[in-house]
Formats: C-alpha cells, sequence, structure tokens
C-alpha cells in the first residue's frame, strides 16, 4: 500500500552528543505531537507518524556533533495546544528557551509557535498554521 506524502523531504538527521540524554528529551519532546520512535538502534533512533523522518544519532564519521549557524528544524502542531505542550516537555527535559510560544506575524498572522534549543544546541521549533484563518485572509 502506497501513502501520499504531500512532503518534500525523506526525512532529516542531526547529531548528538549526549545519544541517551537526547533520546530521552525527543521521546518525550516529539510525543506532544504525535510522533514516535520508529526505528531504533544502538546509535540512531528515527521519530516520526508514520515513516521515519527525523533522525537523532552519533554522527557516523566518529567526529563530535556540531550546530549548524542559520538551521533549525520545524515540526507541525496541529493546534495552538500542541505547541504550548512542545515548549513545556522541551523545557522540562533541558532546552533552552529561543522564543516562546506565541503569534508571529512576521511569518503570517496565521502563524503560532515556539523555538527551543535541545540539548546540544540544535534550534528546534513546533508551528502551527491555522489555514481557517488563512482561508478567511484570502492566503
Amino acid at each position: 500500500m502506497s501513502q501520499d506524502n504531500p512532503s518534500i523531504m525523506s526525512h532529516v538527521s542531526i547529531g548528538t552528543n549526549r545519544f541517551a540524554e537526547a533520546a530521552t528529551f525527543y521521546d518525550a519532546v516529539l510525543a506532544t505531537i504525535g510522533a514516535r520512535r520508529i526505528l531504533d538502534f544502538p546509535n540512531a533512533i528515527a521519530y516520526g507518524k508514520a515513516f521515519p523522518e527525523f533522525w537523532v544519532q552519533t554522527p557516523y564519521d566518529g567526529q563530535r556533533a556540531a550546530v549548524g549557524n542559520g538551521t533549525h528544524f520545524g515540526f507541525f502542531a496541529s493546534n495552538r495546544a500542541q505547541v504550548d505542550s512542545f515548549y513545556a516537555a522541551a523545557l522540562a527535559q533541558g532546552a533552552s528557551g529561543d522564543g516562546a510560544p506565541g503569534a508571529r506575524e512576521e511569518y503570517g498572522e496565521p502563524y503560532y509557535g515556539c523555538f527551543v534549543r535541545d540539548l546540544d544546541g540544535h534550534k528546534i521549533e513546533a508551528a502551527y498554521w491555522d489555514a481557517e484563518l488563512a482561508e478567511q485572509l484570502d492566503l
């Protein structure tokens, strides 16, 4: 059975220097948006809702993981409450806030999101796009 997937991405991977802690962190944080572990290997975990989309792993080359300046990873939220839960769970798991949940009209009036830095310093985001409001605004 094939799935019709509207995404243009197959997956993304981020490196971690704290694998066990990162696994605990992402288990808790990604559960808030309905994602779960899809694949689990000794040094890599893949998360998603239906297929492995987001990988957390120790770098394949054995070098230390590094954070990309200007890089961040955004996750879909189904509503504002999921954005709020994502942010709260991330902070509870040791993330640092990098933009509390809220509207950011510079991204469009229907946008509601948050940003945090994970345990390795990667910037991650949860975002909700209010499609009904976008339709009312004719966006």
